[in-house]
């Protein structure tokens, strides 16, 4: 009994014993782990000092993340392939302002710090981060949700196309479409029936008691439609979110744009959000970006006034100036040039704002004030390209007038527009900018002005009757001409034409815009006239005019003779 008994102290001693060396064992590797640890994190805390002292070398401020708390739409900033790759992350996310972290602040951090500035339309700040933060950050991806990515297009069947556009055969019909549709309809709808009517511009435009809802078709608004008031929240929160806009801001004025994707095409749709008394507005325009179809023909320049620009064209430098108001067709003026000087062996750069059509074999830049690319900038940069010629979307300031009149004297051919009334207009805007008369004489070629007025649907053109006031008017202007065009003319058999209204022009009766131009050429007493500096836009135009130039409403009335405008609407533009 007793010997079983000592059997049994002994192996509890002896289990005791063993229990004794594993407790040491495990306190020695505690005792290393602690030690270990505390080691990292003295190294990882030289680690940060030495970031720090980086920052302050490098002028950036310096934050430590191990502990920071980072949301989730921080991460959602960067897309977690270019965080890794770029090593830079988002850490911080507000409306009115985004911080981002980065190991190494080189020319793709601030390249991406900008686009999100213009994408979020908030103040970015660049932070230098270590490599620990860093990877302390880049885990967080794994615990964001999946998130099916926003398709940044409207996409458009030719199916959905055909079944609103079937049904719109005025503008009137447009809205009887618009009744018992969802969101998403709704926006497909105001698309399609736009491309149907050729409209420029969708105006959704929010009032007291409703939405009306306009079209701007050939440089006319129309009204289409009428929306509950209700629809307006939703259909702005859909376009923002297509146009990457903010949806919570509603009290300032936002820019972006979207795709509209077409079965066998694709159009750029540029969205313009603002407030108003009665909430938030919205204009989409849909820019068509077809620069195939320009031709001078087509724009309406042809016979004289086009020999006049054609030979000044084939000029190796100088100046060529449209003028004019908003929306009178300049720049697309400029781009016909542009597509007819485009040749084998020519360098063709452009200065833009915004490129409203992109064209194949010219260099084209866009302007971007809020990183100083401003139009006098970019010119004395595409200077430095070695182009035969230039482009420059606007001439606003005596900056850019003067480097481009240099350019215009120093061998290059200079394409530019200006805002003025008329041709004669240009050279005392010129002046009162402060451009030296001595340098603007030689350097201008030819001014051109210009209107756009609309063209009569073929499909509904019938004769107008015009009372014999309009009609005396018109014989003053025809007897004013240069005498090659006058004697085309019979006075005595005066005919022009109308549009009453079909569905291929939606009821309008016209179709389409052309231009109406007048295009004068620098002579010896229009030199001396800019040399005397006792310049007025009456005295240009009178020396234009004894010069053979024919006036936009001269050309007009050529227009409309020939069946393509209607004296209204000729006179509703010029005059």
């Amino acid at each position: 009994m007793s010997s079983g008994f000592g059997s049994i102290q002994n192996l509890l001693k002896q289990n005791q014993d063993e229990e004794g060396e594993d407790n040491k064992e495990k306190d020695f590797d505690s005792a290393e782990a602690k030690f270990s640890k505390k080691i990292a994190e003295i190294t990882t805390l030289e680690k940060e000092k030495i970031v720090m002292r980086k920052a302050g070398s490098l002028g950036l401020p310096h934050i430590d993340l191990s502990q920071f708390p980072v949301s989730s739409e921080a991460l959602r900033t960067i897309p977690e392939e270019q965080a890794r790759a770029e090593k830079v992350i988002c850490f911080y996310y507000s409306i009115e302002e985004i911080r981002l972290g980065c190991v190494e602040p080189t020319k793709e951090v601030e390249e991406i710090a900008y686009q999100i500035a213009e994408r979020h339309h908030a103040q970015v700040g660049i932070y230098l981060i270590s490599e620990h933060s860093l990877e302390r950050v880049l885990k967080l991806y794994a615990t964001l949700p999946l998130i099916k990515p926003i398709n940044k297009e409207i996409n458009i069947t030719d199916d959905e196309l055909a079944k609103y556009q079937a049904s719109i055969s005025t503008l009137q019909s447009i809205s009887e479409n618009f009744e018992q549709i969802s969101v998403t309809e709704l926006l497909v709808l105001l698309i399609a029936s736009a491309l149907k009517t050729n409209a420029s511009d969708v105006h959704v435009e929010s009032e007291e008691d409703g939405v009306k809802v306009r079209y701007r078709i050939d440089g006319v608004l129309h009204d289409v439609a009428e929306l509950p008031k209700e629809k307006l929240k939703k259909f702005i929160a859909r376009i923002k979110l297509l146009a990457d806009l903010k949806l919570n801001v509603d009290d300032k004025p936002q820019d972006g744009r979207v795709t509209l994707r077409l079965s066998k095409d694709s159009l750029d749709v540029r969205v313009s959000t603002m407030p108003t008394a009665h909430g938030e507005s919205v204009v989409m325009r849909i820019l068509y970006g077809n620069y195939q179809g320009i031709n001078m023909e087509d724009l309406g320049i042809y016979g004289a006034s086009y020999e006049i620009l054609q030979k000044e064209m084939e000029r190796p430098n100088g100046m060529i100036i449209t003028t004019g108001p908003t929306g009178s067709g300049k720049t697309t003026t400029l781009y016909a040039i542009l597509k007819n000087l485009n040749k084998e062996g020519v360098k063709i750069i452009t200065l833009e704002d915004p490129i409203e059509i992109k064209m194949k074999g010219i260099n084209q830049s866009q302007v971007d004030p809020s990183r100083d690319y401003t139009f006098a900038n970019g010119l004395r940069s595409i200077l430095r390209q070695d182009p035969d010629i230039c482009m420059v979307g606007e001439i606003r300031d005596l900056e850019t007038a003067d480097i481009a009149i240099q350019s215009a004297l120093t061998g290059h051919l200079m394409l530019s527009t200006i805002h003025t009334n008329s041709a004669s207009g240009a050279i005392p805007r010129f002046l009162s900018m402060g451009v030296k008369p001595f340098l603007l004489a030689p350097a201008l070629n030819a001014i051109m002005g210009q209107r756009l007025v609309r063209r009569i649907c073929p499909h509904c053109i019938i004769e107008d009757k015009i009372d014999n006031t309009k009609l005396d008017r018109v014989k003053e202007l025809i007897n004013k001409m240069p005498e090659s065009e006058k004697k085309k003319i019979d006075l005595n058999n005066l005919k022009f034409y109308k549009g009453t209204g079909c569905e291929k022009c939606s009821g309008l009766g016209y179709k389409g815009r052309v231009g109406i131009y007048e295009i004068f050429v620098m002579n010896k007493e229009v030199e001396s006239i800019i040399l005397s500096e006792q310049v007025s836009e009456y005295t240009i135009e009178e020396l234009a005019v004894k010069n053979g130039m024919v006036t936009m409403v001269q050309d007009g009335i050529l227009k409309a003779l020939n069946k393509v405008t209607s004296l209204d609407e000729l006179f509703r533009v010029v005059e």
